[in-house]
């Protein structure tokens, strides 16, 4: 598990794009045969990934979190963004299709992850916050997500919003995650730009071609600074940045967040007028 720091505000004007890159980008998730982990110390969120092929991979502990087992002070939500998959916790088998969820409760100890055929293989991605206390594991399929359609044709950004773990959805003590679809020609997500300033995100983007990229902008309103995401890759979003994307074509967004709060209404939303 590589342990990342965030850089703050003061030091985030000068940076380089190697060292926002370094800071704020995780960059090789979805490794075949490899559970790839990131811990910051943001909200001591964990982003990671699950590409298992021959072998089920088991989800152990860490030296970076002095546990015996991965969930003993840790919830986590997983989405499947892959081939047909399973998903064992304490012995209980989850199937898991493309586009489906599962939320993890504390206190979770054997998790472990199967592809149902290694030449097309689940591709699961993690997010993990600290917990105070249980709830159920629960499975989400797309068909039980709560939907919601989002943007306008005039602005490039016509999608659907799905919640998966949610206030009034699947119950969590922080986690929250969801994933956003694109139209064909469309390609801007999250404009206008906002923060959450009682939250940390994280922001998955997947479903690009292989030649496609997104320029996720990121920063103060008066102070903005964009890094460069293929399919796959995750960026972290402080509490203080606002975040916004823009792809080469339309692409599909899993975000997800951790703090103080669950309100997902509870954003500050930056007027374009401020951009600079």
């Amino acid at each position: 598990m590589d342990v990342r720091y965030a850089a703050d505000p003061l030091r985030f004007p000068g940076m380089t794009t190697a060292e926002l890159r370094d800071s704020f980008l995780i960059e090789f998730l979805f490794r075949p045969e490899a559970i790839r982990m990131v811990y910051m110390d943001l909200d001591r969120a964990i982003v990671g990934s699950a590409v298992p092929q021959g072998q089920p991979l088991i989800l152990n502990g860490a030296d970076a979190l002095d546990a015996d087992y991965f969930c003993q002070r840790r919830e986590m939500a997983v989405l499947n963004i892959g081939g047909l998959g399973t998903v064992l916790v304490d012995g209980t088998r989850f199937n898991m299709e493309n586009r489906d969820a599962l939320y993890i409760g504390l206190g979770c100890q054997e998790i472990s992850f199967v592809s149902a055929n290694p030449y097309e293989p689940a591709r699961f991605y993690l997010l993990s916050y600290p917990a105070h206390d249980a709830y159920p594991t629960r499975h989400i399929s797309r068909e039980d997500a709560e939907a919601v359609p989002v943007g306008a044709p005039g602005q490039s950004n016509v999608g659907t919003l799905f919640k998966l773990v949610h206030p009034g959805g699947v119950q969590s003590c922080q986690v929250l995650m969801g994933f956003t679809e694109l139209e064909e020609g469309n390609v801007w997500t999250t404009m206008p730009p906002h923060t959450h300033k009682r939250r940390t995100g994280v922001f998955m983007y997947f479903d690009l071609p292989e030649n496609g990229r997104v320029f996720h902008i990121m920063g103060r309103s008066d102070e903005t600074r964009h890094i460069v995401l293929a399919e796959g890759q995750a960026v972290v979003a402080p509490s203080w940045s606002l975040h916004a994307g823009a792809g080469t074509g339309a692409y599909s967004l899993c975000w997800g967040m951790g703090g103080e709060n669950q309100a997902l209404d509870d954003v500050d939303i930056v007027p374009l007028t401020e951009l600079r």
